[in-house]
């Protein structure tokens, strides 16, 4: 069947009466279609024809302005946020209890010794010394070599365009010290003290720590210079340096059932040694807790042994602690909080459930699967957050560009800590990194916020434990428990009692929804269309089907050009000759007839015997039409 005749047809079964022309077929859309602005145009005379034209064509862009609005918002996928309160039988939190000074000095000072006559030496001379008690006349001498490696300066800032920059320990400071001594408070304006970091040893690549009081810069280059001799010490030996569970944890009890330390699972925290966590959900299931109130939750006895702590290192005495989710591992140095030595704190929990919507909503995770950084906190085997990302990115970080690996964080495979010998410029680097706005940036864009999380709401409240009325009876049974012994070893200045409870069944879930969904999109949409157009669905369907019309009449007329192409082709096998070809030809064909007539007849050699006569029909142009051209008809 003809392809036209078959589209022809098509046509007439699809339209059932417009016509095979562009403008019949425009006016026949504007006479039947339910839009109510085209049928106007049509229908009105020439004054209003031009009015409806007008108006149809503003509430036309009017509609398509709307929609491009309704939709950019649907695409910009907003949420609301929804509060609901519910009452169930809920989880007991994990309980994070770790001793604010990580080692017990009597265990590690072998380690720290140097590194504590160092800083003796130092705050003599940053506390002016006569040069009768000046620190140089020590025996035996001071390790200057682990105090050039990382040195406190002073920096005179009398003339802020040239400070000068004095060491402690540098021979002239005495006389300077002398001098300044006179005028404490002339001191006190001129002179601040600094640590010095450098890429490495007497390199001229250094940058300055400053501080406003010498007691924050003593404590940060003690911790600095304590990390580096940490760092190489095996981490079985730090646990076994750290306050065990027997030693720290006197009492427990959770709702009417007793526990001990046999309850608690221990980990080693970088910042605060031996910790131990009470319904972690590792080895076992988690508790629930029966009923709200104090007398259902957790009560804890705690020693922090005060008189055993590291003089630089912690200058706060307690305990910390922190509530977080089972499996989670408990960053305490951001979300936990300390309880006081000689007080009863009562802490009063509530539960915030939160829910997030993934993608497209916002940009979270499940489990962080979906995270480009690997996180190292998945050695504990505890779940995904986003303090374990962020910290496992400034390690790897870490790494990459200093070589090796910060203490307070968990090391990659194949890579050691940093210290002072294998690494000179590891404080220079880790300052660095650490004030770098760019490297934060790339580490706060590749973590993300887990999409389910729990958060527990404290409400604290201390009092002082034990009375002074019942302090020598107390202090005597928990010694007796402990050492077995009826001498008091223990006193207000390291007991410290915990009850942590639910203040209420009651829990929040605060949960994410769409704002704008496909069902609102649509019905926005119609409600502008049929507004501004009294139009419907059946509208744009109408709209379709002209544009199907249209297609197939802008195809019927691709079909007639090309076959009336092919018939031209078909009558013209070859290009028709020009009219400077046609003249050419004629010219040279009179050349010819001229050149044969100027022979003399009687030279004129006969034709050989065979030979046929010459054909001067071949040198005559033939028009192509001509049936001499064509060889049938010959």
């Amino acid at each position: 069947m003809n392809l036209k005749k078959y589209l022809v047809r098509a046509l007439h079964r699809l339209q059932k009466g417009p016509g095979y022309t562009y403008k019949e077929l425009l006016v026949w859309y504007c006479d039947n279609t339910n839009t109510h602005g085209p049928k106007r145009i049509i229908k009105e005379g020439p004054k209003k024809k031009l009015i409806w034209f007008f108006l149809t064509l503003l509430f036309a862009s009017l509609v398509f302005w709307q929609w491009g609005i309704l939709i950019n918002t649907y695409l910009s996928y907003n949420v609301t946020s929804s509060l609901s309160i519910g009452f169930k039988t809920m989880k007991f939190p994990a309980v994070t209890v770790c001793n604010a000074n990580p080692f017990k000095y009597s265990e590690v000072k072998p380690l720290l010794k140097e590194l504590d006559r160092l800083i003796e030496a130092a705050l003599e001379r940053i506390l002016q010394p006569t040069p009768g008690n000046s620190s140089q006349n020590l025996s035996p001498p001071l390790d200057l070599e682990l105090w050039n490696q990382i040195p406190l300066v002073l920096i005179d800032e009398h003339d802020k365009d040239n400070p000068i920059i004095l060491d402690i320990f540098e021979t002239n400071q005495t006389a300077v010290g002398n001098k300044t001594a006179m005028d404490n408070e002339t001191k006190e304006k001129k002179y601040k003290l600094a640590v010095k970091l450098c890429s490495h040893q007497g390199s001229d690549n250094c940058t300055y720590r400053n501080f406003t009081s010498a007691a924050q810069a003593v404590s940060e280059w003690y911790i600095l210079q304590s990390t580096s001799i940490l760092s190489k010490v095996p981490l079985h030996d730090r646990i076994r340096m750290g306050y065990q569970a027997e030693d720290m944890i006197l009492a427990c009890l959770y709702g009417a059932e007793p526990c001990n330390h046999k309850n608690f699972t221990q980990i080693y925290h970088p910042d605060h040694g031996n910790c131990y966590i009470f319904n972690w959900g590792m080895d076992e299931e988690a508790l629930n807790s029966s009923n709200p109130g104090a007398e259902f939750g957790l009560k804890l006895i705690l020693d922090i042994s005060q008189q055993d702590y590291i003089p630089y290192l912690s200058s706060a005495a307690g305990a910390r602690l922190m509530l977080h989710q089972q499996r989670s591992f408990p960053f305490l140095k951001d979300q936990g909080i300390y309880a006081m030595a000689g007080t009863e704190t009562s802490i009063g929990v509530l539960v915030d459930e939160l829910e997030r919507m993934g993608y497209p909503y916002s940009d979270c995770t499940m489990n962080g699967s979906d995270v480009p950084v690997k996180n190292l906190y998945s050695q504990y085997n505890t779940s995904y957050s986003i303090q374990a990302c962020l910290r496992s990115c400034f390690q790897n970080h870490m790494v990459e560009i200093c070589g090796c690996g910060h203490y307070m964080f968990p090391l990659p495979e194949g890579v050691n800590y940093c210290n002072n010998e294998d690494s000179p410029g590891w404080a220079y680097c880790y300052s660095s990194l650490r004030s770098s706005i760019k490297q934060r940036q790339i580490c706060i864009d590749s973590c993300k916020e887990t999409c389910n999380d729990t958060q527990y709401k404290m409400t604290i409240s201390m009092a002082d434990w034990p009375s002074e009325a019942s302090e020598d009876w107390i202090f005597h049974i928990l010694s007796y428990e402990r050492d077995m012994s009826t001498n008091v070893t223990l006193d207000r200045n390291g007991i410290i009692k915990l009850n942590i409870y639910f203040q209420e069944y009651n829990y929040r879930t605060i949960s994410e929804s769409a704002a704008t969904t496909i069902v609102w999109l649509l019905s926005s949409l119609g409600g502008q269309f049929g507004f501004w157009m009294g139009g419907s669905v059946l509208c744009l369907i109408e709209f379709g089907e002209i544009i199907i019309d249209s297609l197939w009449i802008t195809i019927i007329n691709i079909i007639g050009w090309c076959k009336g192409l092919r018939q031209r082709r078909a009558q013209y096998p070859a290009a028709p000759p020009t009219v400077s070809e046609l003249v050419e030809a004629h010219t040279n064909l009179g050349f010819q007839h001229e050149a044969l007539g100027a022979v003399p007849r009687a030279e004129a050699l006969p034709p050989e015997p065979g030979t046929p006569p010459p054909n001067y029909d071949s040198l005559r142009v033939q028009p192509p039409d001509s049936p001499d051209s064509d060889p049938d008809t010959e």
